[in-house]
């Protein structure tokens, strides 16, 4: 495909290193898999705490759907696929303990030293924070990756390098630094790939809490048939396996779910590639708006999937209830070790000096981010007298 980035034809990385016999995606694909904060994952919640249930997602098992589904768009649109991947392995590294609440916790902290963003904090993972090498720190990415990671979800900036949207008040702490360094283009959409990751993140959570949430007995098989696309399926299933136990009822529905989301972005970005006239993952970058899409339709069912997940089932009581002593303990662990620095280990702690307190508030963000959770709620019984259960 002639829109697709070509791993041969890569602007390279920020530190020179020789080639070896895999092409250069392959590489950063490798590398994001052989780094600590990847196998933290496994320890990280997605929706449900990681003691609540071993059926249930982590952002381990999230990131390996995410990448299954990436690869098979990718290979339906003829994009380079270890590309794909790569993003698709790197989108949730930055991710804090308690996923989406601890986040808000960490930002919250960090209010008046330039917040926390996890897209930005899987940046300075990557770049940062892995120290695995003798030559340089973090994985020395390609630029491709590192410019699909700082920008799947769209661009950051206006041609004059203003923040935009979200960012008007200024650009993530993170992707601030990197860009002194390397330039992301921040005012362009992502190459092709990391569309193609972004959206299948949205998929891959889609379908996935639609079944943990089946599982967890937040919803019934019945609410959901009233969901459009979801509904069309429970009917197919009901009326050709009449006899299913209702549990494979659920599963069989999901796997039609989810082959419909991918078949539709197939369809719908192959269209609009050969309506723009693309020829290169340039030419997409500079488009002006996202190539890598659902059909209008598809949208529409897709947000309705979203609308019900938030109503039902992030917005659980159980679920709210748990994250509200999960933030509890991300706050107490950032003021804890703000005031005892001594408390971390040395690597966190090393060169800080006396009343460098925004250097000190990130590296403990940093410090907190690549917690587990068991690890997080194991530190805070460490310094604190009451630990929440988070059951």
């Amino acid at each position: 495909m002639p829109w697709a980035s070509d791993p041969f034809r890569t602007r390279g990385r920020l530190f020179a290193e020789p080639d070896d016999s895999r092409n250069p995606f392959r590489r950063d694909c490798d590398r994001i898999i052989h780094s600590t904060a990847f196998r933290r994952l496994k320890h990280k919640t997605q929706v449900f705490v990681f003691h609540e249930g071993d059926h249930f997602r982590t952002r381990l098992t999230h990131t390996l759907e995410v990448v299954q589904v990436a690869r098979s768009i990718a290979r339906a649109l003829g994009l380079d696929e270890d590309l794909a991947e790569a993003l698709a392995l790197a989108h949730d590294l930055g991710h804090p303990p308690f996923a989406h609440a601890g986040e808000r916790a960490l930002d919250a902290c960090l209010a008046d030293h330039g917040g926390f963003d996890h897209n930005a904090q899987s940046l300075r993972v990557v770049t940062r924070l892995e120290r695995r090498y003798a030559d340089f720190d973090g994985l020395n990415l390609t630029w491709e990756a590192l410019e699909g990671i700082a920008k799947h979800n769209g661009p950051l900036t206006d041609t004059g390098g203003a923040g935009i949207g979200r960012y008007t008040a200024g650009l993530p702490h993170a992707i601030a630094v990197h860009s002194a360094a390397q330039d992301l283009e921040l005012h362009q959409h992502a190459g092709p790939e990391a569309q193609v990751a972004s959206i299948s993140d949205d998929i891959a959570y889609d379908v996935h809490d639609l079944d943990d949430g089946l599982r967890a007995g937040f919803f019934a098989l019945e609410e959901i048939a009233d969901l459009p696309l979801v509904g069309d399926a429970v009917a197919e299933v009901r009326a050709r396996y009449p006899e299913l136990p209702r549990e494979r009822i659920g599963m069989e529905v999901m796997r039609r779910v989810i082959t419909r989301l991918i078949e539709d972005v197939v369809r719908e970005s192959d269209a609009a590639a050969l309506a723009a006239g693309v020829g290169s993952a340039a030419e997409v970058r500079a488009l002006g708006r996202p190539l890598i899409g659902f059909s209008a339709p598809m949208r529409e069912a897709e947000a309705a999937i979203k609308t019900f997940l938030f109503a039902r089932m992030y917005r659980h009581p159980r679920v709210e209830r748990v994250m509200a002593d999960a933030v509890q303990v991300v706050r107490d662990l950032y003021g804890h070790f703000l005031a005892s620095p001594q408390d971390m280990p040395e690597r966190w702690r090393d060169g800080l000096a006396p009343g460098e307190q925004d250097r000190l508030a990130r590296r403990v963000a940093d410090y907190i981010a690549g917690m587990t959770d068991r690890y997080a709620l194991d530190q805070h019984a460490r310094f604190f007298d009451l630990t929440p259960d988070l059951r």
